[in-house]
């Protein structure tokens, strides 16, 4: 679960940053995150490539209508980054 007052104040302080920069914002939490979850859900199911960069903490989405849309996030690229493998050596310990 998390906390009300954690998600509010995070999302006041985006709506304030895009008030600085002279672009509305319009925030959604709790109870009403129903209808921002199913368009969010319809928006993904659009997505036919990601491309994810861990390094520069982004993850570009790839629209079947070949639109991207940019997601810059800390943990996102990194739980959809693939985790590294290395072939093992014929006749080689493990």
């Amino acid at each position: 679960m998390t906390d009300d007052k954690y998600v509010r104040n995070a999302a006041e302080r985006v709506i304030a940053l895009e008030a600085e920069l002279e672009s509305a914002g319009d925030a959604t939490t709790g109870d009403d995150m129903a209808m921002s979850r199913d368009i969010l859900s319809r928006w993904v199911a659009t997505v036919v490539g990601v491309v994810s960069s861990p390094g520069v903490g982004r993850v570009t989405l790839i629209h079947a209508n070949g639109t991207q849309s940019k997601i810059a996030s800390p943990d996102l690229p990194y739980l959809l980054a693939k985790p590294v493998s290395f072939p093992k050596r014929d006749g080689g310990a493990d």
